[in-house]
């Protein structure tokens, strides 16, 4: 029950919060609405915490795991589970909730009630996206993520909010119903296989489809995930609800639902379809490789630092997407350590616009100037989270961005180093964006008597700051718990997992005895880590001597790469 608890605490929470409201907008409420709001956040992550703490470091299995019959007759079950790929998303997801809620405090004052109600649902339903091993569920809480994101624009946003939030539903929508056609066809043609019905992940991993069945299903999950990423080109709705959402929506949207789309990647359009993967990941990297670049240099020339910091969202996950498509232990820890990285530190950035847009109602770069001499505190915080985004070592950018430039040399030189590119050009536009906004003289009158740093701001920006340099400095904190599911889900796509590993994975075991089968997987030093303990690249160089061919090696799916 330890993953249900998880999952609708928020919503339970939310629920609570209309309770506490009242009826109608009721402004002596207030104070009440956002204390139990921020309460019930604060639990959530306490029961995150905790999932964390209770987690078997050293298992390549699910744990957790709940399975209880829903829709028998359609193979359809509430199946929830946790591995070491979806743990520290969920642990994310709980560290910006209640960080999102006081980015509220000042800045929201219309039907604060509904506001915490919506916020709190949204969290239920990305939490659910990362627990979820039945697809029919998968994608009940894949959409339920677009309602009270739609409103959260289109009601508390900016002058534009309808639009973006029109937008925003729009795109996300095409992409999730090619996908529900394609998860529909995936289970009838596992029933056509093996004569069972199922939306099991576990169940439909290995199910035999014809090649053109296969490359439909596949660029059908693709699409979907790939415009939440966003990738270019499907990246142009981001900036508008970047720009237009309030200061919560826009840490949400870029710290945890961005990473929907990288996650869905990697736990299902892969290894369900690692033929088609083998065909069209090269494609995807080089669109990856694409948004790098494109959304560093559009980064650059922003006048709005709000839009500056949504156009480096497609940058940095454009380094995600290249390292799974190198499809090695490397890039994919790098990868999915560069979601956390960039939800830390994005999350960071758009908090730290939230209170400049507070104190001046205004976002433009141009408005600001010598901010360092009237809010020191500020200004520094300010500056680490800087460092911390454009990959400075020490700080939590860099070991992400390291490990999938490693991987991604280990499989593309050539791609990996027109994305290294993309690393010089975000601390051009970042640094420039900052020495502008906090240095030099203060032109402007109105920015002569701006406050420092509030009680409230200190609670957001030393858990921020905090986490940037904890991150950056002991990695294998994060990387250890990681590394055997990803090493497993590599073997899933490369077709060696065994049959044992399978029916360990439905069972969801979690204890010592799982510690001493799965301690094999665990490299006790992931960055300097010899090229040998990694199975893609071996699998990579046994079958494939030139880089710019498919790297995932059909001899390794027959023989074992590891």
């Amino acid at each position: 029950m330890l993953l249900t608890t998880i999952v609708f605490l928020p919503l339970a929470g939310a629920l609570l919060v209309l309770l506490a409201g009242g009826r109608g907008d009721n402004p002596e409420r207030e104070p009440l609405v956002r204390n139990v709001a921020l309460g019930v956040s604060l639990l959530s992550l306490a029961t995150t915490l905790y999932l964390w703490w209770a987690f078997n470091p050293v298992s390549a299995d699910y744990q957790f795991v709940e399975n209880r019959e829903w829709l028998p007759q359609f193979g359809i079950s509430y199946h929830l589970g946790v591995d070491g790929i979806s743990l520290f998303l969920i642990v994310l997801t709980g560290v910006l909730t209640p960080l999102s809620l006081l980015t509220s405090w000042e800045s929201i004052h219309k039907n604060v009630k509904l506001f915490s109600f919506f916020l709190l649902a949204l969290e239920t339903a990305m939490l659910g996206v990362f627990v979820s091993l039945d697809l029919f569920l998968f994608y009940i809480f894949w959409d339920a993520v677009l309602i009270p994101m739609y409103f959260l624009i289109g009601i508390w946003g900016y002058e534009r909010r309808v639009y973006a939030a029109v937008k925003f539903i729009l795109y996300t929508m095409v992409g999730s119903i090619l996908m529900l056609v394609a998860i529909i066809g995936l289970s009838y043609a596992h029933m056509a296989a093996t004569g069972t019905q199922t939306f099991n992940l576990l169940d439909l991993y290995g199910t035999p489809l014809s090649k053109t069945m296969e490359t439909w299903f596949f660029l059908a999950f693709a699409l979907a995930f790939l415009i939440k990423v966003p990738l270019f080109p499907f990246h142009t709705w981001l900036p508008d609800a970047h720009v237009e959402a309030p200061t919560a929506g826009s840490v949400i949207l870029a710290g945890v639902m961005l990473k929907m789309g990288t996650y869905g990647l990697l736990r299902f359009a892969f290894p369900l379809f690692p033929n088609a993967t083998r065909d069209y990941a090269p494609y995807i990297a080089v669109l990856a490789v694409i948004g790098i670049i494109y959304g560093a240099l559009v980064a650059m020339v922003q006048p709005d630092m709000k839009k500056l910091v949504a156009y480096s969202s497609v940058s940095h996950l454009g380094f995600v997407v290249l390292g799974l498509c190198a499809v090695n232990v490397n890039g994919i820890q790098g990868s999915v350590y560069q979601m956390l990285n960039h939800g830390i530190s994005t999350g960071g950035l758009f908090i730290i616009v939230g209170m400049l847009s507070d104190r001046r109602h205004t976002r433009l770069i141009a408005e600001f100037g010598g901010l360092k001499a009237v809010m020191p505190r500020l200004v520094a915080a300010f500056l680490l989270v800087t460092l911390s985004s454009i990959a400075l070592p020490g700080m939590n950018g860099f070991i992400g961005e390291f490990l999938i430039l490693l991987g991604g040399f280990r499989w593309h030189p050539l791609m990996a180093a027109f994305a290294a590119s993309g690393v010089i050009l975000s601390a051009v536009y970042m640094l420039w964006m900052f020495q502008r906004v906090n240095y030099g003289d203060v032109t402007n009158p109105k920015n002569r008597a701006l406050p420092d740093l509030t009680p409230r701001e200190w609670a957001m920006m030393i858990p921020t700051v905090g986490l940037a340099v904890v991150m950056g400095v002991f990695p294998n904190i994060f990387l250890k718990p990681m590394e055997p599911s990803i090493v497993r889900t590599i073997d899933r796509i490369n077709g060696t997992v065994t049959s044992s590993s399978r029916s360990e994975e439905r069972g969801g075991r979690r204890g010592s005895a799982l510690a001493e089968d799965d301690s094999r997987l665990a490299v006790p030093n992931t960055l300097s880590a010899p090229a040998e303990q990694d199975p893609a690249p071996l699998a990579l160089r046994a079958s494939y001597p030139a880089p710019r061919t498919s790297h995932l090696a059909p001899q390794a799916a027959k023989g074992g790469a590891r």
